[in-house]
């Protein structure tokens, strides 16, 4: 017996975990494993999935968009403190990105920690702060799996986020007892008070514009924003360099998107004496510029489930609620107003160009594309263009890196095909951010996900170029990588890949490689022709 009178016989920890893992709606593991957590996966459960990347933070990349579509925290393994290392870029977009993982780490066998034993961790709790919700190393291996049900229910608990569990190598066979079945209601409420003053604020202004940031769509309020947009005839604006989309951007009131930089995004918003923000930083910029954040004489409100953008907002008014709830409690109070007259934004269509531009092949994509399919975009240079040409209009259909670091943008498209969304995921790729992960073209084609790769090769880093010119810079070293042959780096792995670079050639491309289905490559080449 075991002394506080229990029986020693019960579960293994692997058994337990599973278990949790299976009562949390969780099925599938992405990892690229190792010899220290080499007892979790031998004879892995048959109702487990395995999801193998390559290298570490490709491993992350596919959780991380996974789990923002499933609406449910993702389990990911890494090896001990290499993979963690490999990982750190990604997790840190994860961080950025709210998305929920669990993130479970090998460590040696306890008996060899205090020696410095080879391929351990001798900070495994404090290697991924500040960018994890939660770390520990559980003190016994009869702790590791509540250590993993307190870490889902972290992941989970509004703002979302990655956390993460250091396993020793010899917990996993370790005897415990079965986890107790419990539940947690997740998400905040709106506070009748504050949105019964900020519904006055709104019905005293005479123009209120809105300002919607990935919060809209990770807390679901696509429609109540919309309803409550409709209602008091606020144009919409999307936050700088948002990382999700807010709003559906063919709508008579959608505006564009704010610049990164001052005074340009208070001049977009200069018509408007209330500012309502949601779901977004106040503000997020890139540049330097003029100390106003909003014209004089406007009022701001911040409405977020984030206490660090409520805290960190550099103007007005924070409050903390559930976006879908208080949208919709704002719609049910608000007076109505007149419709705007006219569409709030329109973009001419680009004729057929010389060679293929950014802004010609959005428009081939769009006038081509089933409008429900998920976008999964890390093209720097052309987000400008996306924006323009490239409208999403429904929820979660639209993912990027929220922390501007690349190796992102590939893994996840193969994160959001395996949810299995029904229709083609599309993942436009800058050809110099496809090489931060090119490997998870292999993921691709091992789990036959559904993606439409479309590589923009203009033969460098052309995001960097054009920042230099802006800072009257000419020539910057390390910005030239045009001898990839992403044809064949494909084919390497697997994937069917074409090339193109013929501007009246495209559309037929793009038609026919879209009506395929699995993984499949574009190459489109941006460059100009050489002089002759």
């Amino acid at each position: 017996m075991h002394p506080t009178g229990r029986s020693d016989h019960g579960v293994t920890v692997a058994e337990a975990v599973f278990a949790f893992m299976r009562q949390a709606g969780i099925d599938r593991i992405f990892g690229n494993p190792g010899s220290t957590e080499l007892p979790m996966f031998v004879d892995l459960p048959k109702d487990f999935d395995y999801v193998l990347g390559l290298q570490e933070s490709i491993v992350i990349g596919m959780a991380d968009a996974y789990a923002q579509i499933t609406d449910n925290a993702a389990f990911v393994n890494l090896h001990s403190a290499a993979g963690l290392g490999h990982a750190m870029g990604n997790l840190y977009t994860a961080f950025r990105n709210r998305a929920p993982l669990i993130v479970s780490t090998g460590q040696q066998v306890r008996e060899l920690l205090p020696g410095d034993p080879f391929l351990f961790n001798e900070a495994p709790a404090e290697m991924a702060a500040p960018y994890v919700k939660w770390a520990v190393e559980p003190a016994r291996a009869e702790d590791v799996p509540a250590a993993i049900q307190r870490a889902y229910f972290t992941a989970m608990t509004p703002p979302r986020g990655p956390v993460l569990v250091s396993v020793p190598l010899d917990d996993w066979a370790r005897r415990t007892h079965p986890l107790p079945p419990r539940g947690m209601r997740f998400g905040l409420g709106a506070d009748p008070e504050r949105l019964a003053e900020l519904g006055r604020d709104i019905d005293a202004a005479q123009e209120v514009a809105i300002v919607v940031g990935p919060g809209v769509d990770a807390d679901r309020a696509w429609r109540e924003v919309q309803d409550l947009a409709e209602k008091i005839q606020a144009k919409v604006w999307v936050a700088p360099m948002a990382s999700r989309a807010g709003f559906p951007e063919n709508h008579q009131n959608f505006a564009g998107f704010l610049p990164a930089r001052q005074p340009a995004l208070s001049d977009c918003l200069s018509g408007a004496d209330l500012v309502l923000v949601l779901g977004a930083p106040v503000f997020t910029y890139h540049f330097p510029g003029t100390p106003e954040h909003l014209p004089p004489d406007t009022k701001l409100w911040l409405v977020t489930d984030d206490p660090r953008q409520a805290a960190g907002a550099l103007t007005g008014t924070a409050m903390l609620a559930d976006i879908r709830l208080a949208a919709r409690g704002l719609a049910a109070n608000c007076s109505p107003r007149p419709p705007l007259t006219g569409p709030a934004r329109h973009v001419p269509r680009v004729a057929v160009p010389d060679r293929i531009t950014d802004a010609y092949l959005y428009q081939v994509l769009t006038d081509l594309r089933d409008p429900g399919s998920i976008v999964v975009e890390e093209a720097p240079t052309a987000r400008d263009a996306l924006h323009d040409h490239f409208p999403i209009t429904r929820p979660a259909g639209f993912f990027a890196t929220a922390s501007g670091g690349l190796g992102y943008g590939l893994p996840a498209a193969v994160g959001a095909a395996l949810t299995r969304p029904g229709k083609t995921v599309i993942a436009p790729m800058g050809d110099g951010s496809s090489m931060y992960s090119i490997q998870a073209l292999w993921s691709a084609a091992e789990h036959d996900a559904d993606v439409f790769f479309v590589i923009l090769n203009n033969g460098g880093y052309g995001a960097l170029k054009g920042i230099a010119k802006l800072g009257q810079g000419r020539d910057v070293a390390g910005c030239e990588i045009g001898h990839l042959d992403f044809v064949s780096i494909a084919q390497a792995q697997g994937v069917p890949a074409r090339r193109c670079d013929d501007p009246a050639a495209l559309p037929g491309i793009v038609k026919e490689m879209l009506a395929q289905t699995g993984p499949r490559l574009l190459e489109v080449i941006q460059t100009p022709p050489a002089a002759t």
